[in-house]
């Protein structure tokens, strides 16, 4: 499945360089047309990110974010900045399909599994960013990338299988918003030893070979942002990729 992203800062649809506040790329499209435009094309599924409410989360977007929801019949997940139950409550009252849950699963994960207990395991989506490191070790990142959290993303699927964890989105770092391709032999390698776990790759897709690179993986599916914002290729074309 080809899920195509937004990122938002003050209702702005941006892109940032492997999540730098200070390096953000803006387009001047609007959000809710542009959702509509991915949902015409054959996406049932968007993914949207509030990246001033992950900033900040006294400054969530929540009225913009209602306005989204109820412009679009897509589904849609919803990211940035989630640290407490009423986030959630607030997301999925607005109309959001699933929430989407980074720093605080890593952070508070006792927390986090009693949310996916009580509103279910469709309903919630750990998003794990990943550093590889020089020893091959697979570390979460946390705090918007600048601080290891010293766990490896196979501990913590590990203790979240306990509560029946089924989405997991998953980002190598070092491949995030540069166009360069998708880190193939981690997504296998995590669709292999989690089978009974929907992986979302995310990061690095720049072309359709990185779509059909993915084929196979195991991987439930495809984040595109930027390459979809630049016109590297269309909605169309990239769901008729990964289909093929």
């Amino acid at each position: 499945m080809i899920i195509p992203a937004l990122d938002l800062i003050e209702g702005q649809v941006v892109r940032l360089y492997q999540g730098d506040y200070g390096k953000v790329t803006e387009y001047k499209v609007d959000p809710i047309k542009q959702f509509n435009t991915y949902f015409d094309a054959g996406s049932e599924w968007l993914h949207l990110v509030d990246l001033t409410g992950a900033k900040n989360t006294k400054e969530r977007q929540l009225s913009l974010i209602g306005q989204l929801l109820s412009g679009t019949p897509a589904n849609i997940q919803i990211g940035g900045g989630i640290r407490t139950e009423q986030d959630v409550i607030d997301l999925l009252n607005a109309g959001a399909k699933r929430v989407v849950v980074g720093s605080t699963a890593v952070r508070e994960p006792q927390r986090v599994k009693s949310w996916i207990q009580k509103y279910g395991v469709e309903q919630i989506v750990l998003a794990l960013d990943i550093n590889v490191d020089a020893h091959g070790q697979r570390k979460v990142a946390i705090s918007g990338w600048q601080e290891d959290s010293g766990v490896t993303i196979e501990a913590l699927l590990d203790s979240y299988l306990e509560v029946g964890l089924k989405h997991v989105l998953c980002t190598d770092i070092s491949r995030d918003g540069t166009l360069s391709g998708s880190n193939v032999e981690l997504y296998r390698d995590l669709c292999c030893q989690y089978p009974q776990i929907k992986f979302q790759s995310s990061g690095g897709i720049g072309s359709l070979d990185d779509i059909a690179a993915l084929r196979g993986t195991g991987v439930a599916g495809v984040i595109v942002g930027r390459a979809l914002l630049d016109g590297k290729f269309s909605v169309e074309e990239s769901i008729a990729c990964w289909t093929a």
